[in-house]
Formats: C-alpha cells, structure tokens, sequence
C-alpha cells in the first residue's frame, strides 16, 4: 500500500530546561545540537516523567479550525521559555523564542497513537519528530527518521501511517513552523460552526491570553478588544472558508508557484472572506478533472460535483487528493458541507 504520510501537522522537538529546572538534554557525539531524546517523557511536556500529568507551563491551546487527521483526536500544548514572548510584528510569520515547544497528540479509538513535536532549538530554526505510543499507553519512544507505516488500522484497510521528519518539512515548510498558532485560530470570536470544531476549556490558551499575559509583542492592539474572524456573508461560508484555512493555508498561502492555483488562505488573508469567493466562485482550476480536458471550476455552484475544490477533498487518489498527506480516509463531514455550501452559491 503506497504510504499516506502524515501532513498536518508533522510536529518536533527536543526539549532542554523548562520552567521545572530539568538538565539539558546530551549532544549528539562531536555536535552541539541536543540529540533527540530517546523518550517523549524526556522532552519535558509531563511532570516528572509521569506519562499521565502534563508538567505546569505547558499550555492547552486549540486552533478554531482543526486540521483533520481521519478523525483522530487530538490534544496540543505549547511551552514557552520563562520570560519570553512571541514578536507577532510579522503577521504572517510569527516569531518564537529559543526554547519554544509544541506537542500534538494524535489518538484513535480512545488511545494514543503518536506525539508529534516542535522544538525552537536555536536561532538557526526549528527540530521535529515524532513519538509513537506503546499499546498500553504508558510510554512512547522517538520514530525512525524515516516514519512508521501502518502505526495502528484505523479503518478496514486503512492504517494510520506516522511521517517521516523530511515529510514535516512538507506542510511545515523546510524551517518546520508552526501551523495553526495565529491570530484566527486563537481568536477568542469562536465560530460555533467550525467544522470539527473543539471546545476551548478555561485553561485554554488563546489570543486574549497571549495578550493578558504579555506574552505577545508587536501585535496589532486592535485585536485585543477585536479578535479577527473570517468576514462572510453568512455562517455556512465562514464555517467552509475555515476549514479551508485550517486544512489547506498551509500549502495555499500566498508564496511559491502554488499560490496561483488557489487563493491564500493563510493568515491575515483568509479574514477577507468574502474576497476569497470572489476567487473561486466559478473560476478556471489549473487542475482538471479526470476525462475532462478543460473547463472544470474551482467552485461550480450549477455542479457542485464537478468543482475542483470538493473532487479533490473527496479523492483518496496519490495524484488527485487534498490534502495530500496526512489522510488515508474521506473527511465525510467536511465534504457534505463543502456540497450543500458549494450548491447555495446558485
């Protein structure tokens, strides 16, 4: 079976000293950069190495708009170092501390599968990995470099494939960013129609928190007493638009040759909704569809079947599918509400 590697969110880290006074990790033989550890309970996102306590100042956060991983579900936490903050004078591109660590969990059928982290190890960039998970969830060591396929069946046929560390630079780009940390998903304007949309706890970190706290520089003070959302003309389209952001910005964001097959759903453009539209409503795909030699439509409102954006969610084909990487398995629900969205547009 070809292997569907994970896209989304590949994440990385290592760890150092956190707020815990934990000692540094070792060097690899003959470098300076920390070797990864062998263990996830030695990157410092659990207190005293107990798989089953997170270690204070390792925060909760949930972007609005989930990436969808076949349904996996997923839990994220961030440490930034003591007295740090994040220069957000770059929309765009926010800029993390040394130090900065984010851990995703993936799981399935109520365990966990793998963790994926990032891992600010210095000025020269970022560190990613993943951890996979023991049967019995009680410890998780560090991936081969080159993933793991077939990490756990989550369908008939279908497994869950954990990616390799060159497949993060996929999604993550090649210095391994964040992906869903910006102003629209932490916005504390929630939308309650998010696709898979997560509830926020009240430990969950978002942009009022980053704000309250001090640990946001630069940002646009505006957003404070205004957090940004998505502009649309109703709830159904903002609801479709961030899905898009959250599944699709990553690649769709404006740079490279990509961003002229699709318009940027990244942050800050994606807040013009309505904008974002007028893009694709009725517009010529680059991509056609298979057996049709030209004519197929970003958004076809007379033929929501025939529109590029919902035959390519609905593809589980290598050449055709979007996201490329991360999913082995149709988002149903995503599709359905692209469909009835797509069809409104008459």
């Amino acid at each position: 079976m070809t292997r569907q590697r994970a896209s989304v969110a590949c994440l990385a880290l290592l760890l150092m000293v956190a707020r815990q006074q934990q000692p540094p990790l070792a060097a690899a033989h003959g470098s300076s950069v920390p070797a990864l550890p062998l263990h996830l309970a030695e990157t410092g996102l659990f207190a005293n190495g107990d798989t089953r306590v997170i270690a204070a100042g390792n925060r909760p956060f949930s972007p609005q708009y989930p990436l969808w991983t076949d349904g996996a579900a997923k839990r994220r936490w961030i440490h930034l170092p003591t007295g740090t903050t994040i220069d957000a004078s770059n929309p765009r591109q926010w800029e993390f501390p040394v130090g900065t660590r984010l851990w995703k969990e993936f799981s399935f059928a109520g365990r966990p599968v793998e963790t994926r982290v990032l891992w600010k190890a210095s000025d020269a960039g970022w560190l990613a990995a993943s951890y996979v998970w023991n049967k019995e969830g009680t410890d998780a060591v560090l991936a081969e470099s080159d993933g793991v396929a077939s990490a756990m069946q989550i369908a008939p046929g279908r497994q869950h494939n954990i990616p390799s560390r060159n497949d993060c630079a996929a999604c993550h780009g090649e210095a391994r960013r964040p992906l869903g940390f910006n102003p629209v998903q932490l916005s504390d304007d929630r939308d309650p129609n998010a696709i898979h949309g997560e509830p926020l706890t009240p430990d969950t970190v978002t942009l009022r928190t980053l704000f309250d706290e001090g640990l946001i520089t630069g940002a646009d003070p505006a957003l404070r007493q205004t957090p940004p959302r998505i502009a649309a003309d109703d709830p159904q389209t903002r609801a479709v638009l961030g899905y898009l952001s959250g599944n699709c910005g990553a690649c769709h964001n404006g740079d490279g040759q990509i961003s002229a097959q699709l318009p940027s759903f990244a942050y800050p453009d994606i807040v013009d909704g309505r904008a974002i539209v007028r893009q694709m409503l009725g517009q010529p795909s680059r991509w056609q569809a298979p057996g049709k030699a030209e004519g197929t439509l970003l958004i076809d409102p007379a033929s929501p079947e025939s529109s590029a954006v919902l035959l390519r969610m609905s593809s589980r084909r290598p050449s055709s599918q979007m996201p490329p990487l991360g999913t082995v398995l149709q988002d149903r629900e995503a599709i359905e509400k692209m469909r009835q969205w797509i069809g409104s547009r008459r």
